[in-house]
C-alpha cells in the first residue's frame, strides 16, 4: 500500500452513500440531481475507494446500494487512466479490497466484485496484479464454502475467456496455468455442478489456444469428460460436448481412437432436452466435416446422423415465437434493431476474358486473397438469410443445416442415397413445418450432391414452384432460397421445352415473390432472384420489362431492410445483363424510383451506401443513356465526397467532431468511376468543374489510412486517366510517388495493390515518354510481384499488362530486364482473353523486343506458343507479330530456336505471311 497507506473519511463515505441511494430513488427530481452528482464525483482523485468501500464492507447498506457502487467502480476502472489520473495507490487499495468480495454472503456483491477483478486485469493485464491468481486459487481450496469458490470462479471464468494467452505465458520463472490446470480438472468432479460447469468452462478456454501446459493433463482432462458425459446438469453436458468440439479441431488424435463411442454420444446429444446441449453437440458435425480422415470413418453412422439433423432443421415452438407475426407485414415499419449496419464494397480493377476493354467488378467477395483466389466464406449458413431468420441468434435450426451442407460436400452420392427416402417423407408431410424443414435439407445439400440431384431435379422444380404459393411464408421463404441453390439447373437447360417448364415458370413465380405482402418472403425472393441473375446473366434479357416492373413496384412496396437487397437485386442485374438496359422502356421503368430514393435521403445518412453502389452499376451498364441524370448525380456525389474529407480533416484538429464513415468515400468515389465509364470523354466538363481539383482529391484520399479508401481512389484515378487524362496530369508524378509502397511485396492490401499497379498502366499509355523517370521504379517492383508467384492471379494478369504498357513508349528502358520477367510474363498473358488491354500489353512487350532482338534467342518458343494462340490480333499487333516473326527466321533459320516446334512454326509462318 505504500509509505502513506489512504485513510478513509467517514463523512465522505456517509455522503457517497446517500447520494448513490438517492440516485435509485423512484422520485426523478431526486434520481436526477443524485446522478448528476455522482457524475461530478469522477473527477476526484479518490472515489474509486470509497465505491470499494461500499461495495465490499458496506454490510449495513442495502444490497442495491452496494451494487450500485460496484458498478460505478467498474465502469470508472473502465475507463479512467487511473496509473495517470489518481495514483497507483489507489489502484492498489481497490485490489485489496474487491478481492474480499468474493466471499460475500450475497450472490450479487460477489459477481459484480468478481466483474471489477476481470476489469482490471483486462486493463492493466495479469503481470500487474500478479498476486490475485495464487488468491483466486487459494478460495477454489477444498476447505472453502461453495459460495466463496463461486465467487472465485465468477473471476476466474471471464479472466480465463478474456486472457488466456497471457495466462499461457512466464511470469517470473512461473506460468500461471501449471498450477491452474490440475486444480481446474480436480475440480471439474466436484459435487457443486456450478463448480463442475466453471472448470469446464475455464479448462476449454485453454484447448482454444493449444496450450502446452493443458496439453500436459490432456489424458486426464480427456477422461474427466468422458465421465462427465451423462451429468445431471445441462451445463455441464454443454460443456463436455464443448471440450470435445475443441479436441475434434486441435489434437483429433485423442478423439480418433474413440471416435465410435464419441459419435454414438454426440447422436444422443444432439437430441438432448435442452437446447443449449444439443446446440453444442450439433456443432461435433460441422467440426467433424473439416477432418477429413475422421469425417470418411461416419459411413456406418449416416443412417442415424441424417435424420436427427432432419428433425433438429424444423422449428422449435420457441423459434417461432422469436420469428413473430406469421403474416402479411409489408405496411409495418422495421425495427432498428432488425437492420444490419451498411459497408460499402470497395471496386477492384478485374481483367475480363470479353472483347473491348477491360470492366470492373463489385461484390461482397471482391476483396482479392494474395494466396487463395476462391476468398469465399463457404458456411452459406453465415452470410446468407437461408431461413429470413438472421436477427436470431445461432441455433439448433441453422447447425444442423449447416451441418448437413457441410457432410454433403464431404459424402456426396452416399449421403444422397441415405437421405432421399426421409426427404421424400418430409416433403410430402401435412405438418407444414416438417415439410418446411425438408426443403431447407433440400436446399442444405445443394453444393455437395447436385450431380446426384440432377436426375430428381425434373420433377422437385414444379413441386417447389408449387410451394411458392403457400398460405404459409415461412415455406414460401425458405423454397425461394432453395430454388436460388438449384437455379444454376434451370438456367442451363438446352431445350426450348424445357426452358418453358422450368426456367420460364421460375422466373415468374421468384418475381412473385418479391413483391410478397410477407417481408421475410419478400427478401428470400430478392435474393434468389439475384443469385438467378448471376447464373442466368443475358438469358435475362428477353424478360427485362417484367423485370424492371416488378423491382419498380418493390421500390414502392419495400421497407428499409428490404430496400439493400432490392439495391443489390437491381446492381447484380445492371452488371450481368450491362448496356442491354439502355433502351428508353427500360430507363424509364428503372431510373424514377433510383432517383426517388435519391432525393428521400440526406447526404449523411449511412443507408445511402447501397444506393451510391447500385447507381454505379446502374451508371456502368447504360452508358450514354446515364447522361441525363449525369450532371445532378455527379454534383451532389461530388459534394458527399468533398465535405467528408473536409470532416475528417476537421476532427483531427478538433476532437469534438465526430469523424465521419470512411465509407462515405469508398461509395462517392465509386459513383463518380461508374459516371466516368458511362460518359466516356463526355464527363470531362464537369471534371473540370470540380473545386478543389479531382485529382487533388484522389491524391488525399490514395493516402487515407482504410485501405477501402485507397482502393477506389486507384479505381477511379485509372478510369479518369482513360477518359479525361488531363484533369489528373499535374497530379501524376505525386500519385506515382505515392504508389510504389503499394507494389511492395508483401502486397498489404491486395485490392488497392491491385488498383495502383492497373492505374499505373494506363497512365504509362497516357503520359508517354514523360513516363520515362518512373520506369525504373515501377519495373522493380512489378518483376519482384511476377517473380514471386505468390500474388493473386488478378493481380499478376494487371502486372503482366503494366509491364508491357511500359514498354509502349520507353522500350529501351524496360528491355535489359526482360530476362528476368519473360516467362512468367507469357505464362500470365497467355491466361488473359484477348482485349484492348491485353493487345496494348503485348504491343508494349514487342517493342521491348525490338530493342533486344538477340532475347528471340532464348524467349523465340514461347513467344511463338502465345502469338499461335492468339486469335484476333489488331492490325497494329499483327503487323509487329509479322515483323518479329520475320526477323527471327533470318536470324535463326534453321537453328534450334525455330525447330523446336516444327508444325506450329510453319502454322505461323502460314498464318502471318514469313
Amino acid at each position: 500500500m505504500g509509505d502513506n497507506p489512504w485513510v478513509l473519511q467517514e463523512q465522505v463515505l456517509l455522503e457517497l452513500s446517500e447520494v448513490i441511494k438517492n440516485s435509485l430513488s423512484e422520485d426523478s427530481q431526486t434520481r436526477i440531481a443524485a446522478l448528476s452528482l455522482l457524475e461530478k464525483t469522477k473527477d476526484i482523485a479518490d472515489v474509486n475507494n470509497y465505491l470499494a468501500c461500499i461495495l465490499i464492507n458496506g454490510a449495513e447498506l442495502s444490497v442495491p446500494i452496494r451494487s450500485a457502487a460496484g458498478l460505478l467502480l467498474k465502469n470508472n476502472l473502465r475507463v479512467s487512466n487511473i496509473e495517470l489520473a489518481h495514483g497507483l495507490q489507489s489502484l492498489n487499495y481497490t485490489k485489496s479490497t474487491v478481492v474480499r468480495g468474493l466471499c460475500d454472503s450475497q450472490p450479487l456483491i460477489r459477481g459484480i466484485s468478481g466483474n471489477v477483478i476481470t476489469t482490471l486485469i483486462s486493463r492493466w493485464g495479469v503481470s500487474t496484479w500478479p498476486e490475485v491468481l495464487p488468491q483466486l486459487m487459494d478460495m477454489l481450496s477444498g476447505t472453502t464454502p461453495s459460495t466463496t469458490q463461486e465467487g472465485a470462479f465468477s473471476a476466474l471464468t471471464k479472466i480465463c475467456e478474456d486472457s488466456a494467452r497471457e495466462l499461457d505465458r512466464d511470469f517470473d520463472g512461473t506460468r500461471p496455468l501449471d498450477f491452474m490446470i490440475p486444480r481446474f480438472v480436480e475440480l471439474a468432479r466436484n459435487e457443486n455442478p456450478k463448480i463442475r460447469t466453471d472448470a469446464l468452462f475455464c479448462l476449454n478456454q485453454f484447448l482454444l489456444i493449444q496450450s502446452q501446459s493443458l496439453y500436459a493433463h490432456i489424458d486426464n482432462f480427456l477422461e474427466t469428460c468422458y465421465s462427465l458425459a451423462t451429468d445431471t446438469s445441462p451445463n455441464v453436458r454443454k460443456n463436455v460436448c464443448q471440450a470435445l468440439v475443441y479436441l475434434l479441431d486441435v489434437r483429433p488424435d485423442k478423439i480418433a481412437p474413440s471416435l465410435g463411442s464419441i459419435v454414438e454420444y454426440m447422436l444422443y446429444s444432439t437430441q438432448d432436452m435442452d437446447q443449449t446441449v444439443a446446440l453444442e453437440a450439433c456443432e461435433f458435425w460441422l467440426a467433424i466435416s473439416e477432418q477429413p480422415d475422421l469425417c470418411s470413418s461416419l459411413g456406418p453412422y449416416l443412417d442415424k446422423i441424417i435424420p436427427m439433423l432432419l428433425r433438429g432443421m424444423v422449428y422449435s415452438d420457441m423459434d417461432l415465437l422469436l420469428l413473430g407475426n406469421d403474416v402479411d407485414d409489408y405496411n409495418v415499419e422495421d425495427r432498428l434493431e432488425d437492420i444490419r449496419p451498411q459497408h460499402a464494397k470497395g471496386k477492384s480493377r478485374v481483367t475480363m476474358d470479353t472483347e473491348g476493354p477491360a470492366g470492373r467488378q463489385g461484390g461482397a467477395n471482391d476483396e482479392l486473397d494474395e494466396f487463395d483466389e476462391e476468398d469465399e466464406d463457404d458456411d452459406e449458413f453465415d452470410d446468407e438469410d437461408e431461413d429470413a431468420d438472421a436477427f436470431m441468434d445461432w441455433n439448433l435450426r441453422k447447425c444442423s443445416a449447416a451441418a448437413l451442407d457441410a457432410l454433403s460436400a464431404s459424402w456426396n452420392q452416399k449421403l444422397l442415397e441415405v437421405i432421399l427416402p426421409h426427404l421424400k417423407e418430409s416433403l410430402m408431410s401435412s405438418d407444414w413445418k416438417v415439410q418446411e424443414a425438408g426443403v431447407l435439407a433440400l436446399g442444405a445439400i445443394a453444393e455437395g450432391c447436385m450431380d446426384g440431384m440432377i436426375q430428381y431435379l425434373p420433377e422437385l422444380y414444379p413441386y417447389l414452384l408449387s410451394l411458392l404459393d403457400s398460405n404459409k411464408p415461412l415455406v414460401r421463404t425458405i423454397t425461394c432460397w432453395t430454388l436460388g441453390r438449384y437455379s444454376s439447373w434451370a438456367t442451363c437447360l438446352d431445350s426450348e421445352v424445357d426452358r418453358q417448364k422450368y426456367f420460364i415458370p421460375l422466373i415468374e413465380k421468384l418475381l412473385r415473390m418479391v413483391v410478397d405482402n410477407n417481408k421475410k418472403v419478400q427478401e428470400a425472393g430478392c435474393s434468389a432472384f439475384a443469385i438467378l441473375e448471376e447464373q442466368a446473366g443475358p438469358a435475362l434479357v428477353p424478360f427485362l420489362a417484367p423485370i424492371l416492373t416488378n423491382f419498380a413496384f418493390a421500390f414502392q412496396k419495400y421497407q428499409r431492410k428490404n430496400l439493400l437487397i432490392l439495391y443489390d437485386a437491381v446492381q447484380t442485374l445492371a452488371d450481368y445483363v450491362g448496356p442491354v438496359l439502355n433502351e428508353k422502356s427500360y430507363v424509364e421503368l428503372l431510373m424514377p424510383p433510383l432517383l426517388q430514393k435519391w432525393s428521400t435521403i440526406s447526404d449523411d445518412d449511412p443507408n445511402i451506401f447501397p444506393l451510391l453502389e447500385c447507381l454505379s452499376s446502374v451508371a456502368v451498364a447504360l452508358k450514354e443513356g446515364f447522361a441525363p441524370f449525369a450532371a445532378e448525380t455527379y454534383a451532389r456525389t461530388f459534394r458527399m465526397l468533398h465535405n467528408t474529407l473536409y470532416m475528417i480533416d476537421a476532427s483531427q484538429s478538433d476532437p469534438s467532431i465526430d469523424v465521419p464513415d470512411r465509407d462515405f468515400l469508398v461509395t462517392t468515389l465509386d459513383l463518380i468511376s461508374g459516371i466516368i465509364q458511362a460518359l466516356g470523354s463526355q464527363i470531362a466538363p464537369l471534371i473540370a468543374q470540380a473545386d478543389p481539383p479531382m485529382g487533388q482529391i484522389i491524391g488525399v484520399c490514395a493516402k487515407d489510412e482504410v485501405a477501402e479508401v485507397r482502393q477506389s481512389a486507384y479505381a477511379l484515378l485509372g478510369d479518369m486517366c482513360m477518359f479525361c487524362f488531363d484533369q489528373v496530369r499535374p497530379y501524376c508524378d505525386a500519385l506515382l510517388l505515392d504508389m510504389l509502397p503499394h507494389m511492395q511485396m508483401p502486397l498489404l492490401h491486395v485490392s488497392a495493390s491491385n488498383n495502383a499497379i492497373w492505374s499505373a498502366g494506363e497512365m504509362a499509355l497516357q503520359m508517354g515518354k514523360d513516363m520515362q523517370p518512373w520506369v525504373k521504379p515501377l519495373l522493380e517492383r512489378l518483376i519482384c510481384i511476377i517473380q514471386s508467384g505468390k500474388a493473386n492471379s488478378t493481380v499478376l494478369e494487371n502486372v503482366a499488362i503494366t509491364i508491357g504498357r511500359l514498354g509502349m513508349f520507353n522500350p529501351e528502358l524496360v528491355a535489359p530486364h526482360l530476362e528476368l520477367f519473360y516467362q512468367p510474363w507469357f505464362e500470365i498473358i497467355k491466361t488473359i482473353g484477348e482485349n484492348e488491354e491485353k493487345d496494348s500489353a503485348f504491343r508494349g512487350f514487342c517493342n521491348i523486343l525490338a530493342c533486344n532482338p538477340q532475347s528471340l534467342s532464348y524467349l523465340l518458343p514461347l513467344f511463338v506458343a502465345c502469338v499461335a494462340e492468339y486469335e484476333k490480333p489488331s492490325m497494329e499487333l499483327q503487323d509487329m507479330f509479322q515483323k518479329i516473326l520475320q526477323g527471327s527466321i533470318e536470324m535463326f533459320n534453321g537453328k534450334a530456336a525455330w525447330q523446336a516446334s516444327p508444325d506450329m512454326m510453319a502454322q505461323i509462318q502460314l498464318r502471318y505471311g514469313v
